[in-house]
């Protein structure tokens, strides 16, 4: 009876246990539900944009619209990371005249949504976009309305060296890929000290560059301002721009032909965006007007090159147009300068392309003054 009595006494006491316990959990099971667990961040992105904004994605986007003015400089560099492709649902127009780049290098780009050059916000937000990407210029036009809509927007500005670096890091965290980041930053960076380098204390000759525009049956030549790309890659290659010492304003600023002779350069440089940059320098050479220079009578007028984009703007090519820009100055530096083989290097190095897809796509585009 003894025996019987202690074991009825232990189950009493183990059922006063589980009872305790069970009622222990009850009361703390709401503190474990969804809506007072702390936020998971474990696959947040946070950057710092172009704007100094600081911008944080819960998770990393999948369905990102590119668009703004001057598209297609943001997104050839965008499309040297090999994410690009799968995430990218929609954007503007990527070609400048006939060429179109990323069409080359996307097989699903006649499947993503193709948005007007001036396509507004709710037009965007329709796709339903996890993050836009856009420069910086157009953030009061469309990135404002886009956030007012919900809409994530990161800005970026490629339009420098400087801004290259930052904006890289930038891409790099969005597609989940700093390594190739860093790996672009560095090429860039070591081929440009290689160019200051070799030109550092070579004399720099008075150079002249002129964007030759013929819209409306009305030509006409223009300088950039100094702290655009081209000016910084003339000096960085190491010219003497000529026009430094204008009253530039903002964008480019048209020029007389009285005012080249004036600035009587050792070197000219023709830029042409519409048209064949060697077919007008060729049409200078033949002008009377032109042919009293003394830049052209000593064989200085040059077309400045590119390939299906001029290679002197803020596209990811001016690291090509520094190249050949200081080969042109200073030849004496760079004597074995072979521009076919950088290309194959560039095309390599950003976009992982071979020598036979270079050989097929883009060497046929050559234009201007490439030996």
């Amino acid at each position: 009876m003894i025996t019987v009595q202690l074991s009825l006494v232990h189950r009493v006491v183990l059922l006063g246990l589980v009872l305790l316990v069970s009622a222990c959990t009850a009361v703390q099971s709401p503190a474990s539900s969804p809506q007072t667990q702390p936020a998971d961040t474990a696959n947040e992105i946070v950057v710092t944009d172009a704007l100094g904004r600081t911008v944080t994605l819960p998770q990393p986007p999948e369905r990102i619209v590119l668009t703004g003015r001057g598209l297609f400089m943001i997104a050839n560099i965008i499309y040297a990371f090999p994410e690009a492709g799968d995430r990218i649902i929609g954007m503007g127009q990527t070609n400048q005249g006939g060429a179109n780049f990323v069409k080359l290098v996307d097989p699903a780009y006649d499947q993503k949504a193709s948005l007007d050059r001036d396509a507004g916000a709710e037009q965007i937000a329709a796709l339903q976009p996890d993050l836009v990407i856009m420069k910086s210029s157009a953030a009061e036009s469309l990135g404002a309305p886009l956030e007012a809509l919900g809409v994530p927007v990161i800005y970026v500005d490629f339009e420098t060296p400087n801004q290259y670096w930052r904006d890289l890091a930038v891409l790099g965290a969005i597609f989940q890929n700093e390594a190739h980041a860093a790996e672009i930053t560095e090429f860039y960076q070591s081929r440009v000290a290689q160019i200051e380098a070799s030109v550092a204390d070579a004399t720099r000759p008075r150079t002249l560059l002129l964007y030759y525009n013929d819209r409306d049956g009305a030509v006409a030549f223009n300088v950039p301002p100094l702290s655009w790309m081209q000016t910084q890659m003339t000096q960085m290659a190491g010219g003497e721009p000529v026009w430094a010492d204008a009253n530039l304003g903002g964008g480019w600023t048209q020029v007389t032909l009285e005012q080249i002779a004036a600035w009587d350069a050792d070197q000219i440089f023709i830029i042409a965006y519409t048209r064949n940059s060697a077919e007008v320098a060729a049409e200078l050479q033949a002008d009377p007007n032109w042919q009293a220079l003394r830049a052209v009578q000593s064989g200085g007028l040059h077309a400045f090159p590119g390939d299906l984009y001029s290679w002197d703007q803020p596209d990811v090519r001016w690291l090509l147009g520094l190249t050949w820009l200081a080969g042109k100055l200073h030849p004496d530096r760079f004597p074995d300068l072979d521009m076919v083989a950088e290309v194959e290097t560039f095309y390599s190095t950003l976009y992982g392309l071979d020598a036979a897809f270079v050989e097929t796509n883009i060497v046929p585009t050559f234009q201007g003054d490439i030996p």
